[in-house]
């Protein structure tokens, strides 16, 4: 009966999640419609943050809990998860163009800053309260450079046609509002659904939290640039990617390290360097062809299923 209760739950934060995310789509393009914003600045912005919202909630709660190495875990396996599997089925189900500012500024914005990670936790082990206010700066300076973009996609907006009046700004608003708050509660019922169901199979706490947990607060990512990728909202579905991706370092984890210092183990090395390695993997996949065809996408997917066979049964410590 229990079983059955659970899956219940699960489908039930599956259709939030699916619904949330499909609101959420529809309310940001269409603000950046009305307000002339580039479509591929909402992604790494506002669709961006509203997606990395578990990542936030499970690291900072973490940090507060005193479970510190859960924060740079899920950050990590959330940022390889979002590109290997996630753009990965997003462009099978629609290849992803990809506008040039995000292949030549903001791919290699996140690989550096994942780089800067990897020295920090090379240096003395320890991602402190320091190196916090330095993410938070970074994060800073990036949402700067986004009111700029908005600013210039503003003026070209005055030579395109105007957006359609239809729909009013509060209206819009609620929709995002509401499909976000639907997402992150779909995505909590997910994952509790999910990890009662495991438990009650007898799968171990390490794979759960290796796989379910680090899913579940990537499904919000994972539904949304599925349903953008579906509705060939292309620019909101890589760009919610690399936006995320940012976010998850310098907003979550900044965050988290500013309320506790939070332990770099040498563990984390191997994915921290893999989680560069995606990101300039999915630069080398878009810079020529400003597009991630359905073979990239099917590339990424393997190479996310190698992954994941490593984490199971640690072929790399």
């Amino acid at each position: 009966m229990e079983i059955f209760v659970q899956l219940l739950l699960l489908a039930a934060g599956f259709a939030l999640l699916v619904k949330g995310a499909d609101w959420f789509v529809d309310g940001a393009s269409k603000i950046a419609d009305k307000f002339g914003i580039p479509h591929l600045v909402i992604g790494l912005t506002i669709v961006a943050f509203g997606t990395s919202a578990p990542e936030a909630a499970v690291s900072i709660s973490a940090a507060a809990k005193g479970s510190v190495d859960l924060a740079i875990s899920n950050v990590l396996g959330s940022n390889i998860m979002n590109v290997l599997l996630i753009l990965g089925l997003a462009s099978i189900i629609y290849p992803l163009a990809v506008k040039a500012s995000c292949i030549h500024f903001d791919i290699p914005i996140v690989s550096g800053i994942s780089v800067l990670l990897l020295v920090f936790g090379l240096g003395d082990g320890i991602i402190g309260r320091v190196e916090g206010i330095i993410f938070w700066v970074l994060l800073l300076c990036y949402i700067i450079y986004m009111i700029r973009m908005t600013q210039k996609g503003q003026a070209q907006m005055e030579e395109t046609p105007e957006a359609s009046t239809e729909d009013k700004i509060w209206k819009l608003l609620l929709l995002v509002v509401v499909g976000g708050a639907m997402i992150v509660i779909g995505s909590d019922v997910t994952v509790d659904a999910a990890t009662a169901i495991a438990y009650a199979f007898g799968m171990t706490e390490r794979l759960i939290g290796l796989t379910i947990v680090a899913f579940g607060t990537s499904l919000p990512e994972l539904v949304t640039s599925c349903i953008a990728a579906k509705k060939k909202e292309t620019d909101i579905a890589v760009g919610n990617i690399v936006g995320s991706n940012l976010f998850n370092i310098l907003f979550v984890l900044g965050t988290t390290a500013i309320i506790t210092p939070v332990a770099y183990t040498s563990a984390f090395i191997f994915d921290n360097i893999v989680a560069i390695a995606v990101m300039v993997l999915l630069w080398l996949f878009t810079v020529r062809g400003k597009r991630l065809s359905r073979f990239g996408g099917g590339v990424m997917l393997l190479l996310y299923a190698a992954y994941f066979a490593n984490l199971v049964w640690g072929i790399v410590p």
